[in-house]
């Protein structure tokens, strides 16, 4: 064998070995990137002036109750369930938790009673349900998915959508069922001072002087089949205005789901529908360029004050949102990746 002949040998083995180094490489570098969200789900229990000095044990009875909610959608999801079914249960749950403002624990009226809002949303067909001021419905989240399913219009309002209730299968209670005793202390100081303001009172002093935690609930869901889907409920204002409706059941200010992203707001009613926000997300997703998280922080560092709202979002790839311009949110997230997490507060 010439030189030249074990040359070429030498480098076409060369070759061979460089190559299947570097196809190795490549596979190992593939292999070490993180997979694809299968599915995600993110919820709020409100958001506001949540002091850091709450004493321990109730401190630790929120990340509870968060935890059990996002454990709920969880169990929904991993099992290859619906967005629509996740976020349905998730509300669901919190709604029965006496400690948020929405279904057992709702905030008082001013006229001493509870009225509750709810909303949901398919983000596949752009379907919807939504029902305000019910007082007797226990899970006004269910009666708001039953509206959307089995009804020809999307919104019920007061005694119709009690009457609406009246047709389905929903469990229904008296409304003293809603009490609690913090609930109706906050009521009672709120009547107070209500009385004590002065004509030049802001509304923001009217409203919010004594409870500065916005009350509400909610969920956003990306499942498996790449669905998305938002729940909204809540007990609405304390010491709230007869008739008064806030964002929650408004389709496109507190709920809002298309194929691009999903979207729950909790806050001051008032200035999120001002915006028409959840839906003012999605399109910021869709049409602006913008990351889900840069359309979030968009609306409340630009369109929306301090101190005025939260939101929660999901994106059609598995992303999360979870932000707010006030001091504190309850919060919570999971997907199919094991990344879970639970706050309260900006930073923890």
């Amino acid at each position: 064998m010439n030189f030249t002949t074990t040359f070429r040998h030498l480098l076409i083995a060369f070759l061979v070995l460089s190559l299947l180094y570097f196809t190795g490489c490549t596979q190992s570098a593939e292999t070490s990137e993180e997979p694809a969200i299968e599915w995600a789900l993110a919820l709020h229990g409100g958001a506001g002036t949540i002091s850091k000095d709450l004493p321990d044990s109730i401190r630790q009875q929120y990340y509870d109750g968060l935890e059990r909610a996002v454990r709920t959608g969880e169990l929904v999801l991993r099992d290859g369930g619906s967005a629509l079914d996740a976020v349905e249960q998730v509300v669901r749950n919190l709604e029965n938790n006496p400690l948020f403002n929405a279904g057992k624990g709702a905030v008082f009226t001013a006229e001493g009673t509870h009225e509750l809002d709810a909303a949901i949303m398919d983000g596949s067909t752009l379907e919807a349900g939504a029902i305000t001021g019910v007082t007797t419905v226990k899970n006004p989240i269910s009666l708001a998915r039953n509206v959307m399913e089995e009804s020809r219009h999307i919104f019920f309002s007061g005694q119709g959508a009690e009457s609406y209730a009246d047709q389905t299968d929903v469990e229904r209670v008296e409304n003293d069922y809603f009490f609690t005793q913090n609930r109706y202390e906050a009521w009672q100081r709120a009547q107070g001072q209500s009385s004590n303001l002065s004509p030049e009172s802001s509304p923001l002093d009217r409203e919010w002087l004594i409870d500065k935690k916005f009350g509400t609930v909610g969920a956003v869901a990306l499942d498996a089949d790449g669905n998305l889907a938002a729940a909204t409920s809540t007990g609405g204002m304390t010491n709230k205005q007869f008739g008064r409706v806030g964002d929650v059941p408004i389709i496109g200010s507190g709920t809002y789901a298309n194929h691009i992203a999903a979207v729950s707001a909790t806050g001051w009613g008032e200035k999120i529908m001002q915006q028409v926000s959840a839906n003012t997300i999605a399109n910021l997703v869709e049409f602006g360029g913008y990351s889900l998280e840069g359309a979030v922080d968009y609306l409340l560092n630009e369109r929306l004050q301090p101190d005025e709202a939260g939101f929660i979002a999901v994106d059609s790839v598995g992303n999360i949102a979870m932000k707010m311009n006030t001091p504190g949110m309850f919060r919570g997230s999971i997907n199919s990746n094991g990344e879970q997490e639970v706050m309260i507060w900006e930073n923890e």
